[in-house]
């Protein structure tokens, strides 16, 4: 329980009616959830308005409203507060109310298309495997020193990120690596928390569905580098067209990395094999388990950001070339008769391209490359034709299948992505709707030596359709399907 000015540190209070002298047991934006002596914040959501239910929740007992418009009735007993924004003015209250914990740690933040979750997980194995207590924060799950939990969104709920903020401070740790995704700063969920750093790798179209443009898009990842301090650093890759961008009007230290632009950090492919890579980082070589060069942005992107936290830079060479893959993110699985598969959540137009062309790179004489790949439903239908033409130009023989339909027809995902290829493409091309026969298919069609791709999906464990999710590992069923089909 707390009292309600207590919990209010921030927030931009535009009109107050009531007491704020007010014993708080819980807050919610979920009006089904009001009990006795709640706060209820009412919020503009996608799907619907909690401004709808400001009245349902003072008959449930709501003792405070915080809402962007008053409604015509108050309550005589309610506590009324008007906020401009009740998305922003909700992450200031959780923050609040468990005690601002991202102050007693160093937080560093990573937006960008592609490379998020490797480089927030590989930081923290970096400082895990230096004995430093570490928290992280990414799509694949949230660890609080060592204890893992699931994770169901990238940027978790403003209420449920400041808890397990709060779970990191409580348990010592020192340092939090997070994923921050564009939804997650549109919805306002890191509003109030002091990033001491931020990491831009990279964008390319994704998530049009809810930005619609490419322009919002950017203006999104943005805004975690407008909120930045000047105690902060900004390490943004100036490869991509977008790292100035980031870079505008921010008032953190500008660091830059790239593989092709001069940069403060300069990394450079010196050898690429399918069991790692020789990279000089300015000018200081190291071998690293991880693979391709698009993992060499990732390195760059970690040595900035652990040399920008304090740790020296030999010290940070050594610790990443310790470093192993990330679950489903170029996941290796070796199959009978030299048959290799690669398992990897590619499921943009350029994250295909990038995983591709490094296989490309990596074949050998009659190696051929086998692809299957689908596109998620209830998303960008724009890019479902762009991703089937990617992987008809750069493989051998290319399987379409379902990825998670979701609510849509599989049958019409299918149709849209099949729309990008020419008649040529189209010959080496086979649709299979069910995913597990799709991937038993490109096995089937695999002589010794060839290479599997199993791209979109990597490390979820589920398939969606039609709002159930279905138990399904793509590194699962590769494995013993090669086995089966190649024993």
């Amino acid at each position: 329980m707390k009292l309600l000015k207590d919990i209010l540190f921030g927030l931009r209070l535009q009109d107050v009616v009531g007491p704020t002298q007010v014993a708080i047991e819980s807050v919610t934006s979920d009006s089904r959830a009001v009990r006795k002596a709640s706060l209820f914040v009412a919020i503009r959501g996608t799907h619907r308005d909690g401004h709808h239910f400001v009245e349902a929740a003072a008959n449930a007992g709501a003792c405070a409203i915080l809402c962007e418009e008053l409604p015509d009735s108050l309550h005589p007993h309610v506590t009324y507060l008007q906020v401009p924004n009740t998305q922003h003015a909700y992450a200031l209250l959780a923050a609040n109310w468990f005690g601002r914990p991202a102050e007693q740690m160093q937080l560093v933040g990573v937006t960008g298309t592609n490379g998020k979750t490797t480089t927030a997980t590989l930081l923290y194995q970096l400082y895990t495997h230096r004995g430093v207590k570490a928290g992280l924060i990414s799509t694949v799950r949230i660890v609080i020193h060592g204890k893992e939990f699931p994770a169901t969104h990238t940027t978790p709920d403003a209420w449920v990120l400041q808890k397990y903020l709060a779970d990191m401070a409580a348990a010592g740790c020192k340092v939090v690596f997070m994923e921050v995704s564009s939804h997650g700063l549109v919805q306002q969920r890191v509003a109030g928390i002091p990033f001491a750093g931020a990491i831009f790798s990279n964008i390319s179209r994704d998530h049009l569905d809810y930005h619609e443009t490419m322009d919002a898009y950017v203006a999104a990842k943005k805004m975690l580098f407008d909120g930045l301090s000047s105690k902060a650093f900004a390490l943004v890759n100036s490869d991509d067209k977008h790292g100035e961008t980031m870079l505008l009007d921010c008032a953190a230290k500008p660091i830059t990395y790239a593989l092709r632009r001069a940069a403060d950090i300069k990394v450079r492919v010196l050898e690429s094999h399918l069991n790692g890579t020789l990279i000089s980082m300015n000018q200081r070589e190291c071998w690293m388990h991880l693979i391709g060069e698009f993992n060499a942005y990732n390195a760059a992107a970690i040595f900035g950001a652990a040399t920008a936290l304090g740790m020296p830079a030999d010290e940070a060479l050594q610790g990443i070339s310790a470093l192993h893959s990330v679950d489903g993110r170029f996941q290796r699985v070796q199959g009978p008769q030299e048959i290799v598969g690669i398992v990897d959540y590619a499921h943009t137009p350029d994250a295909l391209q990038n995983v591709l062309q490094t296989l490309q790179a990596f074949r050998q004489g009659p190696q051929h490359i086998i692809t299957v790949v689908g596109c998620g439903g209830d998303r960008d239908t724009g890019k479902r034709p762009q991703m089937a033409q990617i992987a008809a130009d750069l493989s051998d023989y290319v399987v379409l299948t379902s990825d998670n339909p979701r609510s849509e027809a599989p049958a019409a995902i299918l149709r849209d992505m099949e729309a990008g290829l020419d008649p040529v493409q189209k010959r080496r091309c086979i649709t299979v709707e069910d995913r597990h026969q799709g991937i038993k298919l490109a096995c089937q069609h695999a002589k010794p030596g060839d290479i599997i791709l199993v791209a979109g999906k990597g490390h979820e464990k589920y398939q969606e359709i039609q709002g159930v999710k279905h138990p399904f590992d793509d590194v699962a069923v590769l494995k013993s399907t090669l086995k089966d089909v190649h024993a």
